[in-house]
């Protein structure tokens, strides 16, 4: 407190009034009297506004130019576009197309809580499933406002998306001027994102995925949060800034299904800033309880959704709380005493946690989310696994680490050095900082001591990038939470007073005028170098025409559309499913959405037709699901993406318990499989498939097969086990 009453000390004086006037500072880094505000306050920080908008709108125009260059969006048909929006992405937006499309407002929402057609045989409360409430909203603007004439429904969605990036880029500009107290720091950080675009967003051939979605407000609930722990705000400020974190924290958990496992992270963080005593008891219950209260409110609007009661950031948050209010004397005596202290409690926390998350479990019966769980212990090498769902997303790239080649790139933007010089000085700091707080309440030390300070709102964001750096690089998928939040924590870097006050320091020739001119002159010159660099790269980049061009799909949902029921039932991958439900609106046995253990069993039954399975059980299988029609992919069937092991008949096999394809080594419980590849012999048109399944459509990637009514027949006795109808 010592430390903290003379930082407060020596920033006044810094911002006396003649200082004002030389230094032109901005609007954020004014927390002082209502005298100081000159016009010269005003005109700097509408500057850097203007800035930062004009940054934004940008970001946005460039990645919407990319995506319609791209494509040649405009001038493709209509079957086309919808086919762009591949895997899942086609999914969530099928359901704004069946609203848009649907006769009222109150019929298209019956249809999606009452939804039939996504999993045959099954009726699904689609609003409680999914994070759908973005598609329904704007399909419900769209209808309300006088646009239809004007703008295709496509168009309304596409540019929405577009525009959230704007938003994202300006919650992004926001974060470091507040960090820095200048807003050069802001243009710093809206530049590198744009040119790092590769590593910060994927948002111009994914649009509809629900990251693109949900990380703008992600990126506005680290900013409000930067704010909030900003010293000093006064009570009204506090709860106006409170109410922005809990907004923010609302959109981004209604527009993500892993909103629970982000918030997670960010639990922890708050948990470790109050550990080291950084924020004061206050704030760290306020955080608390808004991420509870957002999380209770997205079950509300989702139909009481058990996967949110059952999260381990609610056990978190309500263990974290408990613990706390029975441990009143955590922060008093020596630092061995509050080491110990402090260690029980974090265990104290954690078991409670994990009772807490068992038990809430256990009572809503709740099995969801256990392929995550799966995952996360076969990739950190805690055992083996034949899982299927585990091993499918252990196969995907995207679920690898981060590669070594993103480095590289970032590193060529200069974005990299001042990042990890500024995270090894802070860490540093953090470190020294931490131990002197647990060691004494602030008396008696040093001069030198008490200057060596680091804010709440510097220490919470670099614990932000530490932890969403780690989750990253471990990750990949998970890059696009760190490396735009990187960006901003690099130009902090370059731009911060603090750091720089204290590099001057450690070379003996503190100055203020060397500090002003420092943190001028190098995001300038940093910028120039920027622009003089790569803009004539992105002028490049978006003078790069394409066509969108898959006449195979477009063949085969040309096909479906004209050849077959409207009541149909399509059984096949979970990415072309999507795509068939998007361009056809027939029904499905599964979809790409995967967090459901009943879908996921599911899905693993409907793919034994690339495992080795007689005909009768792959029949039987389909049957039981519901299937008319199920359709083959030869780049599923003969895969050579991915390497021995990680093929999806691979992993198949290993689940039935057969030996692989191919020379390489297998388990040694592993035994040779008693039937032929069921996708591979089903086109030799041999007597015993084709009195089971019909071809009616064929071409050099799909191949359509019609299920026969037949007999009914025994249960198999293969391996695939029994399919969940």
């Amino acid at each position: 407190m010592t430390a903290l009453r003379q930082r407060k000390g020596s920033r006044g004086k810094e911002n006396s009034q003649e200082n004002q006037r030389q230094d032109h500072p901005e609007v954020v880094s004014n927390i002082s009297p209502a005298g100081l505000w000159t016009w010269w306050t005003v005109a700097w920080g509408g500057i850097g506004g203007v800035m930062g908008v004009s940054l934004g709108l940008l970001s946005s125009i460039y990645v919407a130019t990319l995506h319609e260059n791209d494509l040649w969006f405009s001038n493709i048909k209509e079957v086309e576009r919808e086919i762009s929006f591949r895997t899942e992405c086609g999914l969530y937006y099928s359901y704004y197309k069946q609203m848009v499309e649907a006769p009222s407002i109150q019929h298209g929402l019956q249809d999606l809580i009452n939804d039939n057609a996504t999993e045959s045989r099954r009726t699904i409360n689609l609003l409680q499933r999914m994070n759908i409430y973005q598609e329904v909203f704007l399909s419900i603007l769209y209808r309300l406002l006088p646009i239809q004439e004007y703008l295709q429904p496509v168009y309304f969605y596409i540019y929405t998306v577009f525009a959230l990036q704007a938003v994202y880029v300006i919650a992004l500009y926001i974060t470091s001027w507040v960090l820095s107290d200048s807003w050069l720091a802001g243009a710093l950080t809206a530049t590198w994102y744009i040119i790092n675009r590769v590593d910060t967003t994927r948002v111009e051939f994914t649009i509809s995925l629900r990251e693109n979605w949900s990380l703008p407000f992600f990126a506005l609930q680290v900013a409000a949060i930067t704010c909030y722990l900003r010293p000093p705000l006064k009570p009204l400020q506090q709860k106006v800034v409170l109410w922005l974190v809990f907004l923010s924290s609302l959109c981004f958990c209604l527009t993500w299904q892993f909103n629970q496992f982000i918030l997670l992270v960010q639990a922890l963080i708050v948990f470790g800033l109050d550990s080291l005593d950084l924020v004061p008891p206050e704030q760290v219950r306020s955080l608390y309880l808004v991420q509870a209260a957002s999380l209770l409110t997205v079950w509300a609007l989702q139909f009481c959704n058990p996967m949110i009661l059952g999260s381990l950031v609610l056990s978190f948050i309500a263990a974290a709380l408990f613990v706390r209010h029975f441990q009143r004397d955590l922060k008093a005596g020596g630092l061995l005493p509050r080491l110990a202290k402090l260690l029980l409690h974090s265990l104290l926390v954690l078991s409670l946690t994990f009772a807490v998350n068992y038990l809430a479990k256990s009572v809503l019966q709740l099995r969801s989310d256990e392929h995550i769980f799966k995952f996360i212990k076969a990739k950190f090498g805690l055992g083996s696994t034949r899982d299927f769902d585990a091993n499918l997303y252990l196969c995907e790239e995207a679920f690898g680490l981060l590669p070594l080649d993103t480095f590289e790139r970032l590193a060529g933007t200069l974005m990299v050095y001042p990042y990890l010089c500024t995270l090894s000085v802070l860490l540093l700091m953090l470190l020294l900082v931490g131990l002197r707080n647990l060691s004494s309440s602030g008396a008696g030390l040093q001069k030198e001591e008490q200057m060596l300070v680091i804010r709440p709102d510097v220490a919470y964001n670099l614990l932000h990038t530490v932890c969403f750096g780690l989750l990253a690089i471990s990750t990949m998928r998970m890059k696009y939470l760190w490396t735009g939040h990187m960006c901003a924590f690099a130009a902090y870097g370059i731009c911060g007073k603090e750091l720089w006050a204290l590099y001057l320091k450690v070379i003996h020739c503190p100055s203020q005028t060397k500090l002003k001119l420092i943190r001028y002159t190098i995001p300038i010159v940093i910028l120039a170098f920027l622009y003089y660099k790569f803009w004539p790269k992105l002028m490049e980049e978006v003078s790069e025409l394409r066509e969108f061009y898959d006449p195979d799909t477009v063949e085969l949902m040309t096909w479906i559309s004209s050849k077959t029921s409207k009541k149909a039932v399509f059984a096949g991958s979970m990415q072309l499913l999507a795509g068939i439900k998007l361009c056809t609106g027939r029904a499905l046995t599964n979809h790409p959405h995967y967090e459901d253990r009943a879908l996921r069993e599911r899905t693993r039954q409907v793919y034994q037709v690339y495992a080795r399975q007689p005909p009768e059980e792959v029949h039987r299988i389909l049957r039981a699901a519901g299937a008319d029609f199920v359709v083959l992919e030869d780049s599923i069937c003969y895969e050579r993406r991915h390497s021995r092991g990680c093929r999806l008949r691979d992993l198949l096999d290993v689940a039935n318990g057969h030996i692989m394809d191919g020379p390489g080594e297998n388990d040694p419980d592993l035994v040779p499989a008693p039937h032929p590849r069921f996708c591979e012999e089903i086109k030799r048109d041999v007597p015993e498939f084709t009195s089971l399944f019909t071809r009616v459509f064929s071409n050099k990637t799909f191949h359509v097969y019609k299920l026969k009514k037949g007999k009914k027949r025994g249960k198999a006795g293969g391996r695939a086990g029994e399919p969940d109808a």
